[in-house]
């Protein structure tokens, strides 16, 4: 395996490990500042601010627990460009005892190499309720 798509499937790996310990600052660090998340039935998220914002709006209260599994369908180099699909799969469990809620579904993301590590810039979250 090419070591770009290593380093992709690395940075899929320590996205998901830190989105269960609750580090975002860690997946801060993975995106681009420019990042465009798209999700069904939401208007864009665009820029590291507005997931900065939305991540931390639990701040203060007890956060819902995430558990994932995301599989890698396809990683395509191109240069200092990339593009990947996934099967993901989101479990979140609010505080509290309520019943866990499950999304599932296919992401469509793109990366760039950023001062000669790969980041996420553009991300379509195609996930639906289980």
């Amino acid at each position: 395996m090419h070591s770009d798509e290593q380093e992709i499937r690395q940075l899929v790996a320590t996205w998901m490990t830190a989105t269960k310990a609750g580090d975002f600052d860690t997946v801060l660090g993975l995106m681009a500042d420019d990042a465009v998340f798209l999700v069904t039935g939401q208007p864009p998220m665009i820029g590291k601010p507005a997931f900065a914002t939305a991540a931390k709006s639990v701040a203060g209260r007890e956060p819902p627990r995430i558990d994932g599994t995301s599989e890698i369908q396809e990683v395509k180099v191109l240069g200092d460009w990339a593009y990947m699909w996934t099967r993901l799969t989101i479990v979140v469990t609010p505080p509290g005892g309520a019943a866990p809620m499950t999304r599932a579904g296919h992401t469509l993301s793109v990366l760039r190499k950023q001062n000669g590590k790969w980041v996420l810039a553009r991300d379509a979250n195609m996930l639906a309720a289980v």
